[in-house]
């Protein structure tokens, strides 16, 4: 493959580019395992890349991609990370719309496991949106592409996607996992009603809804808008803690609403999306969004 030049993997085929970088299939050769390999292609954010892997490899977790290692000989740097098969939680709206609570919230419930291991390691994602979650077959969901991750309370710019980010986001804050919690409550939404909370065509109107409008909670289920309601607090002190605390509210709610077997039901519902034909490896990087100083 051109380009390609990472000692001790050999490269298969593509899987997908982005600005700064793309993702190769790629074997490794001392045991021939299959990897996703992700090679910069842009030399000016080299020690981004080098952080972003450093972020990713403090994380253990079975609902966060792992890293297998950072390979930097002098060439262009690569981050080998474990191959996942499945489709983004993106294709699964576009092909069904809105899912059926039980199966939003267990998504939700895998989505914040993921988050609250990264938080336990000081990370924040900083991108939590539906094309960075990976479903598989039986439903289990993995967060991927820490590439605008954060340290804990680090300075951070305004950067992600505009859709999901949570108001200190647009402030350029320091990164906190409450504005994580943010952005998962705002896919739960999207998940709930087949839409993103807030829909302004344009950047100003998009920040000014995600800062001062009203939370739509009224289009959820109304045994579930106190979720809705407090991941999108405004204020990140009115959301809670930490996604442990939301973990919690989100059991005792479902099991409320829709009884013991709700996350075998929420599961099981996962048979019933069309698949179009196998599971594809997908493991794409994604473009990200800056507001401008």
């Amino acid at each position: 493959m051109d380009g390609w030049d990472v000692p001790g993997y050999t490269a298969l085929r593509e899987l997908g580019a982005g600005a700064f970088g793309r993702v190769v299939l790629a074997t490794r050769d001392a045991d021939g395992r299959r990897v996703a390999v992700k090679c910069l292609t842009d030399a000016g954010r080299r020690e981004e890349f080098a952080e972003e892997a450093r972020l990713l490899g403090a994380v253990r977790s079975r609902h966060v991609v792992r890293l297998v290692e950072y390979v930097d000989h002098g060439g262009s740097p690569a981050i080998v990370m474990e191959l996942l098969s499945g489709r983004t939680l993106k294709e699964v709206l576009a092909a069904q719309g809105a899912l059926r609570p039980e199966t939003a919230l267990a998504l939700f419930r895998e989505i914040l496991r993921g988050l609250s291991d990264a938080h336990r390691a000081g990370v924040v994602h900083r991108d939590c949106k539906p094309s960075n979650v990976l479903i598989s077959e039986r439903g289990a969901a993995t967060l991927v592409d820490f590439g605008v991750a954060g340290r804990v309370g680090e300075e951070a710019a305004s950067i992600g996607t505009p859709a999901y980010m949570p108001p200190e986001q647009w402030q350029g804050m320091p990164a906190s996992p409450s504005g994580d919690l943010y952005a998962a409550t705002a896919v739960l939404f999207e998940c709930l009603t087949g839409h993103r909370p807030y829909q302004g065509r344009y950047l100003p109107h998009l920040a000014a809804q995600h800062l001062h409008a009203p939370i739509p909670d009224e289009e959820v289920p109304e045994s579930l808008r106190h979720l809705v309601r407090r991941g999108l607090a405004k204020l990140p002190e009115d959301r809670p803690a930490d996604a442990v605390g939301l973990l919690s509210d989100v059991e005792s709610t479902a099991r409320r609403a829709y009884g013991r077997f709700w996350d075998r039901r929420g599961r099981a519902a996962f048979a019933e999306v069309p698949t179009y034909g196998r599971l594809r490896t997908r493991f794409f990087p994604t473009g990200h969004w800056a507001l401008a100083a």
